[in-house]
């Protein structure tokens, strides 16, 4: 961990491409960083029917609190009837989901969707607590 990195975020300012809102992370996202990006996600999730876009490829490590925040966030779209997905291609990433047991339940894309506002192509099984 950097001498920095209580002061730093994990996200840049998103942006909206179609209806999807796309949110690049980067750095770490882990208990010391877990508030704000809730706080953002939160947010982002609030509305009907939210589409995020969670860029993780400039993410360098992620620990249960990040898991967390992930799947807070993936738990409030899906109740308001949304989506979030992964962007990640990394292996180790891969790996931190098999380990958990969260495997299939995000959708994880290994590089930059086409068309980020694309529908959503299979459900996904629910997580249970918010």
């Amino acid at each position: 961990m950097d001498d920095n990195h209580a002061s730093s975020l994990p996200h840049r300012a998103q942006r909206v491409i179609g209806a999807a809102t796309v949110v690049p992370l980067q750095g770490e996202i882990d208990v010391l960083t877990a508030v704000p990006l809730t706080a953002r996600l939160d947010a982002l999730t609030a509305d009907a029917c939210p589409d995020l876009l969670l860029d993780l490829r400039s993410v360098s490590f992620i620990d249960c609190a990040g898991l967390g925040v992930l799947c807070r966030a993936r738990n409030r779209a899906r109740a308001r009837h949304g989506r979030v997905r992964l962007v990640t291609d990394s292996a180790h990433f891969g790996r931190i989901l098999r380990c958990t047991g969260l495997t299939g339940v995000f959708e994880v894309l290994p590089e930059w969707p086409e068309d980020p506002a694309a529908p959503v192509v299979a459900e996904l099984p629910a997580l249970s607590a918010d």
